[in-house]
């Protein structure tokens, strides 16, 4: 028997750039006993050791929201069209309620049915952009069911919405390869290595570590791991704070690279101020025995649970306070450490496949009928 085919992708590189990427890249190769996958990307580099099964490179110059982003959607669509009728797949899974890609695939979807996927820039996006807004709008519309992380994102969507598709939004938890045992070893030092990882732009909030640091009683390290936009004006902060003995930056790396050095810190810290979608980064190393310290934010709470404590977000000298008081406490670092091992095995990834998996069964067969 042939297995039905998902038409996906973003348009982003076909690089391990960001959690959606990896999330995709995590998802789609374990549905491939029930599913075949064709996923569409900008060209990257060729180096990702992906698992997709078919990967189809975009020909459409990406534009941004603004005035040539009219164009870039409307030359996607043609080009998804193509490959649409050519493919001719039985479902499409259209990733983020906002880039060019999904509108594309809202627009010429037509009897094939289709399930958009929230991924949190894009709701940001449309709650600040109205360009953003009435892109999501149309891709809603267009989809027969919404598949959203957690109840704060479907909050979102259905306020930006005005709840017209309510009935639309499904909850597929997401999650990640859950490691068989934690790699981290508390220390008792009580000057602490600090570590944030990640995509490193405005809602990340990665200003909020560093500026921390220069309130911190004592002279913690700090590590950045990650690349993005910010990162110029991160070391320029970080000169102007005269931080530069404390606060190391180091490029991106491919995931199983960080996992490593996981185990060369004592606590994370995760800064994002507005909305997250679930906090990928932050679960990684939570699953491998690293307490969290993160902005409080709608989902995080609940996502990241008892191994991590909450500060207000962008409140830089409350997160100084809190890694304070870690450094003092090893005792609370080892039981924040294995709290937070455990807490992660409620998002085994094998859970969120199960989800998606008799989401897109149940999409196709009301198709169908």
């Amino acid at each position: 028997m042939i297995r039905p085919l998902i038409m996906t992708g973003i348009d982003l590189p076909l690089e391990p750039s960001c959690g959606s990427t990896i999330w995709c890249n995590d998802v789609y190769q374990r549905l491939a006993p029930d599913f075949r996958t064709t996923f569409l990307a900008l060209p990257g580099s060729g180096g990702w050791q992906h698992a997709f099964e078919e990967t189809i490179g975009l020909a459409a110059a990406k534009q941004p929201y603004g005035p040539d982003f009219a164009q870039y959607a409307e030359e996607l669509t043609e080009e998804v069209g193509r490959l649409l009728r050519q493919r001719r797949p039985d479902l499409i899974h259209a990733q983020h309620l906002g880039f060019g890609l999904a509108l594309a695939f809202a627009r010429v979807a037509g009897s094939t049915p289709l399930i958009s996927i929230a991924h949190g820039t894009d709701v940001i996006a449309a709650a600040e952009n109205e360009q953003a807004r009435d892109v999501l709008i149309e891709i809603v519309s267009a989809s027969a069911a919404v598949a959203v992380p957690n109840t704060a994102m479907a909050d979102q969507v259905n306020a930006l919405t005005q709840g017209k598709f309510n009935d639309r939004l499904i909850t597929v938890p997401w999650g990640i390869p859950v490691p068989d045992h934690p790699t981290v070893q508390p220390s008792n030092g009580r000057r602490l290595r600090l570590l944030h990882a990640g995509r490193l732009d405005a809602n990340k909030s990665t200003i909020t570590a560093i500026e921390a640091m220069a309130l911190t009683a004592d002279e913690h390290h700090l590590t950045v791991i990650g690349s993005g936009s910010e990162l110029p004006d991160l070391m320029a902060r970080t000169a102007d704070l005269g931080l530069t003995q404390r606060i190391r930056f180091e490029p991106f790396m491919p995931r199983k690279e960080l996992w490593q050095r996981f185990a060369d810190f004592d606590v994370f810290l995760f800064t994002t101020k507005q909305l997250e979608a679930f906090g990928l980064v932050a679960i990684e190393a939570q699953a491998h025995g690293l307490p969290v310290v993160y902005g409080d934010l709608p989902g995080l709470r609940h996502a990241l649970g008892a191994g991590a404590l909450a500060y207000p977000s962008g409140d830089t000298a409350a997160l100084a306070e809190f890694i304070d008081q870690l450094a003092d406490d090893p005792e609370l670092r080892r039981t924040l450490g294995a709290a937070a091992a455990d807490s992660t095995r409620r998002h085994d990834i094998t859970t969120t496949t199960a989800h998606l998996r008799d989401l897109s069964k149940t999409v196709m067969g009301a198709a169908h009928v």
